[in-house]
């Protein structure tokens, strides 16, 4: 660190300032979130390994299917997909339902409404461009929503992969842009049935 630093620095690093590599430095006190109990809350959340990512991994691994986790398909390209089947061409992506904002259970925020409003439509329009990529390049980009059992996600999967055929099948045909398996959770399904 250079002296200039050192000299600017008003107090110490905090061990969290420390381990983000941020020593004091005047971007550390000004944040996005309006509260420091909201910032340490969302500075806590997982960017890999969640608990419905995990969840679904197993329910996909207990059917017998064989995947890759937490791979780009593509080298060049900055996605990483929760779970990837390469002889397939498959890319399968877990989303959360705040971050992309899940049409049942994705509710904005009240506070830094347009802060967050802007957050989560880049979040689906990065989305959106990333399964057009991933088609373009031969990929089949499936979604699922975090709100869905895990059991019946995977079972889609499953499903969705036989019907696609086997590797060599499923690299001739030509792949279909923003494939969402399972969208509804089973509730869901359930109302809108007793809705009609």
């Amino acid at each position: 660190m250079s002296s200039i630093a050192l000299s600017m620095r008003s107090r110490p690093p905090s061990e969290p300032e420390r381990r983000a590599g941020r020593q004091g430095s005047p971007e550390a006190s000004t944040s996005w979130a309006s509260t420091p109990a909201i910032r340490k809350t969302m500075q806590g959340c997982r960017s890999r390994d969640t608990a419905p990512e995990v969840a679904l991994r197993s329910a996909v691994h207990r059917l017998g299917l064989r995947f890759f986790v937490a791979r780009r398909p593509i080298r060049d390209l900055r996605a990483t997909a929760d779970l990837v089947f390469p002889t397939r061409g498959v890319a399968v992506f877990m989303d959360g339902c705040f971050w992309h904002g899940c049409p049942e259970h994705g509710e904005m925020p009240v506070r830094n409404a347009t802060y967050w409003r802007t957050k989560i439509e880049a979040n689906r329009q990065r989305d959106r461009e990333v399964d057009r990529a991933l088609a373009e390049h031969g990929w089949w980009p499936v979604r699922v929503w975090e709100h869905v059992p895990p059991k019946l996600a995977a079972e889609e999967i499953r499903q969705f992969l036989e019907r696609i055929g086997t590797p060599s099948e499923a690299k001739a045909r030509q792949p279909t842009v923003n494939t969402r398996v399972a969208m509804r959770s089973k509730a869901s399904s359930t109302r809108a049935r007793s809705a009609t």
